[in-house]
């Protein structure tokens, strides 16, 4: 079989492949990213692009209009090449990382989150990584003394350092590094997680370089890597960036990415895809903040139990086969280098322990770092994002759940949906009286798509003026073109093609609608479920913790109207945005993070949801707008009998068009 030429526009990148290659393969291997919602299914329509020259061959999809077809639209994962072709990678097939760096709204601050002040008036301050500088008396005549017992001597002397282990690489560098200044030389301590163990000296570097330690935390998520380089000293993070998870190109979720490492190599190439975005993170972090590897002692990782187990190629299939296990919850600590981490040999990494298949290392790390493992009240702690997982509890005991929600907060199973990205609908009001929209994008540019925080925005505002019932249906009877039908599906045009950045209209329709009840009701049920399993109910709660990217944005009230939470005061809901890098970040702050999160990850009692007998009728009763118990949103109803009457009325007293 004969190799071919597919040029990708407009990053004008080419590479070979075998004749009969997918596009979508041949992307991957070239580095172009088409966003492919379902792994090459072929189900999901996002992997839409040009083919502007050249022979392909493969099946039309019905995702696919025939208007498109005839302008050279295909679906990537199902065209095949056949010779040398050029393909177009349209505007909403790519992915955009600007929007990633942007920071949240300003949100109520967590009281009960720990601060590095804090910690340091406790006294925990005790990096799991600490630089001491020590002068040595160099040998002579009289002192024999090897350079290694010299140097463990005089920690046990004069630090009460007990204990001890040298590593070989370390010894090695000794000899050079005890002479460069005399003696005088900065000696790098990784702390044991138990008392009883030991501490590892893992680097040497002549004379006093104390004030230049540093960490780097990692939250190694579903869609995005985020990270931050922490000064070990002043506490401070001193630079921060994330890019999307280069995974995503073999599937949006944790199961799809499952099964492409089942296959011949996969593993492999699913832990080398996620080690090659976290170097490009540290790349980044490292620029930004000026600080030399050298001077790097530690980093943290974070990520979900998939997540995990494919960062460190462990064979994740078993999480997704009954009776779902990981194939560990607690990892040693290791040599960074050995995952092909872009850092010097002496660097330390931690792994955050897991709870179940379902409930990971981030959520835990989230507990941590958001303080809800020391506080007293019932807490109610939600991390939404390409998964949805739920903690109940307080120091003194704590209940957990993963919800299958499906990917629609990311964008995914809605027919425009996409990531927060430039040109993504993020915000969205309506005339109730003529029915036009006003939509605000993220970076004010023509639409592109819809990102999860603008749907629920959306669903709310149509829900809340009477646009849609409680089941998601359009309003037959309202007077407007941009209520239609299309393919027997009904949709509301958000915008005309003519405004929009992808020559096709955007609209919301029935089926997203239907998708984003489907994915708040597994949220809202899982919560309600989780609670009735421990005795409890939604009006025992005292606070809830809003956790992950997607929280940091969601609106509040919308959230409400739509029934994704529970309706509480403002003031109990805290925001603490990516919970999963706090977490990291304070388990290199502090050592007794590490001594307690085996205790409190012991303490999380894990519940199956689909094996819970309540769950099906709490989740049942939840898809509906706001939920079938109107009664549990009281307040929500009584505004919107007033509302909606009140729009009722000035419809009824509207004059009709000539």
């Amino acid at each position: 079989m004969s190799n071919v030429t597919v040029t990708f526009l407009p990053s004008n990148t080419a590479i070979e492949v075998p004749q009969g290659e997918s596009i979508i393969r041949a992307a991957m291997a070239a580095g172009v990213h088409i966003n492919a919602s379902c792994g090459g299914d072929g189900v999901c329509g996002k992997c839409r692009v040009i083919v502007e020259g050249g022979q392909v061959a493969g099946e039309p999809s019905e995702r696919i209009s025939a208007e498109d077809r005839e302008k050279g639209y295909c679906l990537a994962c199902k065209t095949l090449v056949q010779g040398d072709v050029t393909v177009r990678v349209p505007v909403e097939s790519t992915i955009d990382t600007s929007a990633l760096q942007r920071k949240a709204p300003r949100r109520t601050a967590s009281v009960q989150q720990i601060g590095f002040e804090e910690i340091k008036q406790q006294g925990l301050f005790l990096p799991a990584v600490e630089k001491i500088y020590v002068e040595l008396t160099p040998p002579d005549a009289q002192d024999h003394l090897p350079d290694v017992t010299r140097l463990v001597n005089h920690l046990r002397l004069h630090h009460n350092e007990h204990g001890l282990e040298v590593e070989l690489p370390v010894i090695r560098k000794i000899p050079t590094v005890f002479r460069e200044q005399d003696f005088k030389v900065t000696v790098t301590l990784a702390r044991p997680v138990r008392s009883s163990g030991k501490t590892q000296i893992i680097h040497v570097q002549a004379g006093d370089t104390t004030a230049q330690n540093y960490a780097v935390a990692m939250d190694i998520g579903t869609t995005t890597v985020f990270g931050q380089l922490v000064d070990l000293v002043s506490g401070q993070a001193l630079a921060e960036h994330g890019e999307f998870n280069g995974q995503i190109s073999y599937g949006e979720d944790v199961i799809s990415r499952i099964m492409f490492a089942e296959k011949p190599g996969g593993l492999a190439t699913m832990q080398q895809v996620v080690i090659a975005t976290v170097n490009k993170v540290l790349g980044y972090l490292l620029k930004q903040s000026k600080v030399s590897r050298e001077n790097i002692s530690l980093i943290t990782f974070a990520g979900n139990t998939t997540m995990t187990q494919l960062l460190l190629a462990v064979e994740p299939r078993y999480i997704r086969r009954s009776p779902y296990v990981p194939t560990a919850t607690i990892y040693p600590p290791f040599r960074a280098t050995d995952l092909g981490v872009d850092l010097d040999p002496h660097v330390t990494a931690l792994v955050y322990p897991q709870v179940s298949s379902y409930v990971g290392g981030d959520i835990v790390a989230g507990v941590m770092g958001s303080g809800m493992y020391r506080t007293e009240k019932l807490t109610l702690f939600m991390d939404i994002g390409t998964n949805a997982e739920v903690v109940v509890g307080n120091k003194d005991w704590m209940a957990c759940a993963a919800c299958s929600a499906g990917p629609a907060f990311e964008g995914g199973g809605i027919q425009f949906g996409m990531r927060a990205a430039k040109g993504a609908i993020e915000d969205f009001s309506i005339d109730p009286e003529t029915l036009e929209p006003m939509i605000v994008t993220i970076g004010n540019q023509r639409p592109k798509g819809i990102c999860g925080s603008g749907l629920i925005t959306m669903v709310a505002t149509l829900f809340e003026t009477g646009v849609i019932d409680n089941q998601g249906k359009f309003d037959r009877d309202l007077k407007t073109d941009r209520i239609r039908e299309n393919n027997n599906v009904y949709e509301y045009v958000l915008a005309y093609r003519e405004t929009t950045q992808i020559d096709r209209d955007i609209t919301i329709n029935e089926i997203d609608i239907d998708n984003l009840i489907r994915a708040k009701g597994a949220i809202y049920s899982g919560c309600k479920t989780l609670l009735k399993e421990v005795g409890m109910s939604m009006e025992n709660v005292e606070q809830i913790i809003l956790a992950g990217g997607f929280g940091s944005y969601v609106d509040l009230e919308r959230a409400m109207i739509i029934g994704l939470l529970p309706e509480v005061e403002p003031e109990k809901v805290i925001y603490v945005g990516n919970s999963s890098l706090l977490g990291a970040r304070m388990s290199a702050l502090t050592n007794s993070i590490r001594q307690q999160v085996v205790g409190v990850t012991n303490m999380m009692t894990n519940f199956e949801l689909s094996e819970t007998p309540s769950y099906y009728d709490n989740y049942i009763a939840a898809l509906f707008l706001p939920h079938t118990e109107v009664n549990q949103f009281p307040k929500l109803q009584a505004r919107l009998t007033e509302r909606r009457a009140l729009i009722a009325k000035a419809r009824a007293n509207k004059p009709s068009p000539p």
